[in-house]
């Protein structure tokens, strides 16, 4: 029986409405007596109308918060199997190394000599991601992935002319490569040549080097890749980029499959950013800017970008402007040296676990991804033939003549109580369906996932429509219209 109570509240769920429909400008958490003779020294900047802002009282505020909250999915409440996201548990010790005093509450512009203990943490997670890597230097400054990626192109841009090429503008990039990828390349002033991809869900190796010319300045290429598979002839594509005098980006996104497994100098590559949310447990932006630090080889090395962090044996200390053994940098990519906070993150999760326990985490990723491929494949399509790396990927076929979409299948997953997989993507892949279950998941929540997956394929075969029209039907919100919502969204009062 469905009860329709006369609050719009569902027992422990209880109504939330958007601030600005019932807060007031006349309303406010706090009581103070107005203050007497502040001259004003705003110069003529004074505020001559109140702003049109929503005011609650402290309950008031306390309570919409939480209630939100209520209605929010987070990794603290259930599995994220986003493909290509790497969605895991952040674990919480790390969160209290964050908060410490010489951590987390020192300046930025603080003389170097009080903030030696920040300094010599920055070196030590330099000196594990060269280890892990085995490349030869390291830009900590990126804030993210895409400032990674931008970061090692521009490192490739400056050794290109340090060389004389200041003509080579082609980058090839794979059919199946992350948008941010091609976007990368553009805003660096390169040109985008798309290369083809393989039936197998690989590069192709013929029309890669068919697309080689005396323009080409480097490829950027994700492994293992966007479908969740290992380049097992990324070595040969490096090759053959090096033999035309170019430089081999990878884009290391998905470096939590193959971490303490392969070390990317040893398969040829130049540059490759590494995301500490995804492979090291730093949160997806943690409030505030994340962390996409940038490996580089010994050709790339001399053009890091400053600052960077030395030992000249009386202490630690940075490298900021371009002179002397920094005079070949190619610039600065941000103010400062980058987010303490995720390098304290990182630095704790790669302490905890030891170069084994790393080496462990991608082969659970990798054991997690398989065990979901196994156990759906007979009611799922995947959309490729073989074992996968750190993510599963299906296509819509298994759908076929239901009338059942993939968002209408990844809608009913939210009645289910699980965040729906990446969708759409990649799109080499029809009706994509991409799951990464990280090294983070038991298996009773792998076997919890599993089946509700079944179920939904076999609900979707045996003509059962009702589940999926117009779900999720027991979210706090409907389905909503998402394009019209992205387009006009509703973020004031109204005047």
């Amino acid at each position: 029986m469905t009860i329709e109570t006369f609050t719009g509240a569902k027992a422990l769920l209880q109504k939330t409405e958007l601030l600005f429909e019932y807060g007031s400008v006349d309303k406010t958490g706090i009581d103070t007596a107005k203050p007497e003779g502040l001259a004003d020294s705003l110069g003529g900047l004074k505020r001559k109308a109140k702003p049109k802002l929503p005011a609650l009282t402290e309950p008031e505020a306390m309570r919409h918060y939480i209630r939100l909250s209520q209605r929010n999915y987070a990794i603290d409440l259930g599995m994220f199997p986003l493909g290509s996201c790497t969605m895991k548990h952040n674990p919480r010790l790390n969160e209290a190394m964050a908060r410490l005093p010489g951590f987390s509450d020192i300046h930025p512009l603080q003389p170097q000599s009080t903030v030696q203990g920040a300094l010599e943490l920055i070196n030590s997670l330099s000196d594990w991601l060269l280890k892990l890597t085995g490349m030869k230097a390291v830009a900590m400054s990126p804030k993210a992935g895409a400032h990674g990626e931008l970061c090692g192109m521009l490192a490739i841009r400056a050794a290109l002319d340090a060389r004389g090429l200041q003509a080579r503008k082609k980058v090839l990039v794979p059919k199946s490569a992350h948008g941010t990828n091609p976007a990368t390349a553009a805003q660096a002033g390169f040109e985008v040549v798309e290369v083809a991809q393989t039936a197998d869900g690989r590069v192709d190796v013929d029309d890669f080097k068919a697309k080689i010319t005396e323009d080409t300045a480097a490829c950027m290429i994700t492994n293992p890749n966007t479908c969740g598979l290992f380049e097992h002839q990324i070595k040969e594509i490096a090759d053959l980029i090096h033999a035309a005098g170019g430089y081999f980006y990878c884009d290391g996104a998905n470096f939590n499959a193959i971490v303490g497994k392969v070390r990317v100098a040893d398969l040829g590559v130049d540059a490759m950013h590494i995301n500490l949310h995804k492979t090291f447990s730093t949160p997806h932006g943690g409030g505030g800017p994340g962390s996409g630090p940038v490996v580089l080889s010994a050709a790339l090395a001399p053009f890091a970008p400053v600052p960077w962090v030395v030992n000249d044996g009386d202490g630690f200390k940075l490298i900021e402007h371009k002179e002397g053994e920094a005079s070949q940098a190619f610039g600065r990519m941000v103010a400062f040296q980058g987010q303490m906070g995720m390098y304290v993150r990182a630095l704790s999760y790669m302490m905890s676990h030891g170069a084994d326990g790393l080496k462990q985490v991608s082969e659970d990723a990798v054991l997690n991804a398989n065990y979901i491929l196994a156990s759906l494949k007979d009611v799922m399509t995947p959309a490729f033939d073989g074992y996968c790396m750190h993510e599963a990927l299906f296509d819509d076929e298994f759908l076929e003549g239901t009338g059942v979409t993939t968002l209408d299948f990844a809608k009913a997953m939210i009645d289910e109580g699980f965040h729906p997989m990446t969708m759409y993507f990649p799109l080499v892949v029809h009706g994509a369906m991409l799951i990464e279950p990280t090294e983070t998941e038991s298996k009773h929540t792998l076997d919890d996932f599993i089946k509700s997956m079944r179920g939904l394929a076999e609900a979707a075969k045996s003509n059962d429509k009702s589940r999926f029209d117009h779900a999720p039907h027991l979210a706090p919100s409907k389905r909503l219209d998402e394009t019209l919502a992205a387009r006009k969204p509703i973020l004031k009062m109204a005047d």
